[in-house]
């Protein structure tokens, strides 16, 4: 039962899918983050379900996009983009890391956030309606849904690993009452849906895990240089920019194979 109150623990953080009440308390969320990426799993089959609707009706690339870029809020309740605005305006402030985790806390968005929101969605819908006239685009939507996995699993991974910026958060408790082998199960489960993505498609999906991979990079990085470690905030962000990045590769991995082809 620990396992199934872990799972639920999961979903109820993570997602605004309904889930049955427990009780909140360290020992139904020691396993949590081991069912993050499962969130992503649905966000990835109510994808590619939208997908096969939008190719039935024949609808345009931007209706299918656009619906594209809202299944992801909606099964969230934008809990990620929340950290991506937060981290926008903390990096772009140019303060101390101090300063930096002061303005994270604040309610309020302010002007960097807005903008970068701005272009992240418009990027997005780009990419989701390219996807969307390519040849192979059953097998590109698969990737595409498989990404919404991964970059869960990278984010938990590197929430266990990486140093946290301050003693305290939502993210900061939860890995600090994770079971020691949560690490273990998250990189196994990580290896697994890389070895699907080439399976599905192999010049694409090697293209997006080298794009997730790069963001991982990234993001540690940036997260360490303003801030001396991670937050729940910048973990939004990086899960915000691997979805957007394997996006990216995989549309960019194909128009060259057509090009080339």
């Amino acid at each position: 039962m620990k396992a199934v109150y872990s799972l639920i623990s999961a979903f109820q953080m993570y997602s605004r899918i309904p889930m049955p009440q427990i009780e909140w308390k360290a020992e139904n969320r020691r396993c949590a983050l081991c069912f993050f990426p499962l969130v992503g799993a649905a966000v990835g089959a109510i994808f590619a379900l939208w997908r096969y609707i939008c190719g039935l009706l024949g609808v345009s690339a931007l209706l299918f996009a656009a619906g594209s870029v809202f299944i992801p809020i909606a099964v969230t309740g934008g809990i990620h983009l929340d950290g991506f605005c937060d981290t926008a305006d903390a990096y772009n402030s140019f303060g101390s890391p101090e300063k930096k985790l002061k303005i994270m806390s604040d309610p309020h968005i302010g002007s960097f956030a807005a903008i970068y929101l701005f272009i992240y969605l418009l990027m997005q819908t780009a990419l989701f309606a390219e996807l969307y006239t390519l040849e192979k685009n059953i097998r590109c939507t698969a990737l595409a849904a498989v990404s919404f996995v991964l970059s869960r699993e990278l984010s938990a991974i590197a929430a266990v690993k990486f140093k946290p910026a301050k003693n305290e958060g939502m993210l900061y408790e939860l890995v600090s009452i994770s079971s020691k082998s949560t690490l273990r199960v998250l990189s196994a489960a990580a290896a697994v849906t890389i070895a699907v993505m080439l399976i599905v498609r192999p010049v694409s999906g090697a293209a997006a895990a080298v794009g997730a991979g790069i963001c991982l990079a990234s993001y540690k990085i940036s997260a360490y240089k303003n801030l001396g470690g991670i937050t729940g905030d910048t973990a939004g962000r990086f899960l915000q920019l691997c979805e957007l990045a394997q996006l990216f590769c995989i549309v960019l991995a194909e128009k060259i194979s057509e090009a080339v082809l």
